[in-house]
């Protein structure tokens, strides 16, 4: 459940009277795409519906079934998110578009590379680049949703490419549970060898190489790796 001081308010008005929840920015976007893929109770930072959900005022069940035709709570927040809007303070809106927009540009940073060189753009150069552009996030929308917007704004000025490459990594056994732990969603192929070591393949984005190397080296110093094609 999200907490009060992190919640923001979701008004709907109807009939001269205003509807209230309180609910978690980040997860307003995503809980109306599909409500069953987020728990009402961590979309809520209290289970109740307001009139004033500042002072503490509270609609009748008569009041619910009328404006909502129920008085079940996860349809009458379904309607107050989807026929209503969000109510955000000024500093509460500069921080969430900051926030967004940060995990923006370290997801292209670590993810996009510079076609020419091979080398991943520097999170500086993308964040300058964007406050040329004047460009901002929505904040009410997922990252994922709005990286591929970022990019688009960013091609005429920054060469970006999201090219995969292949490592084939060679672990001792004894660092196996560590190092799997770290890497098994991206492996692809994976053996173990006579000597009791442990042999894997990854598939990552190319800008990504550097922080994998060190990733899977602090797991076994003596890790080896090559490139394959």
């Amino acid at each position: 459940m999200v907490s009060l001081d992190d919640a923001v308010v979701a008004r709907y008005e109807r009939a001269g009277k205003r509807y209230e929840i309180l609910v978690d920015p980040e997860l307003v976007a995503p809980y109306k795409l599909d409500p069953t893929e987020i728990e009402l109770e961590d979309l809520l930072a209290t289970d109740e519906i307001w009139h004033d959900a500042r002072g503490g005022e509270r609609p009748t069940e008569e009041k619910l079934v009328a404006t909502f035709g129920t008085t079940e709570l996860s349809e009458c927040v379904s309607q107050i998110l989807h026929k209503g809007s969000i109510q955000l303070t000024t500093n509460q809106r500069r921080q969430m578009i900051a926030d967004k927009r940060q995990k923006i540009i370290s997801e292209i940073s670590r993810t996009a590379i510079d076609p020419r060189s091979k080398a991943p753009h520097p999170f500086t150069r993308i964040e300058l680049a964007l406050d040329e552009l004047r460009w901002n996030p929505d904040p009410f929308l997922s990252v994922e949703r709005q990286i591929k917007d970022a990019v688009n704004v960013l091609r005429p000025v920054i060469p970006l490419s999201f090219q995969t490459l292949k490592l084939a990594f060679r672990v001792s056994g004894s660092a196996y549970g560590a190092v799997q732990k770290e890497v098994r969603s991206d492996v692809i192929k994976e053996q173990w060898l006579e000597n009791g070591d442990w042999a894997f393949v990854v598939e990552i984005p190319a800008g990504m190489k550097g922080e994998y190397l060190s990733k899977v080296a602090k797991r076994d110093p003596n890790t080896e790796v090559k490139e394959i094609n």
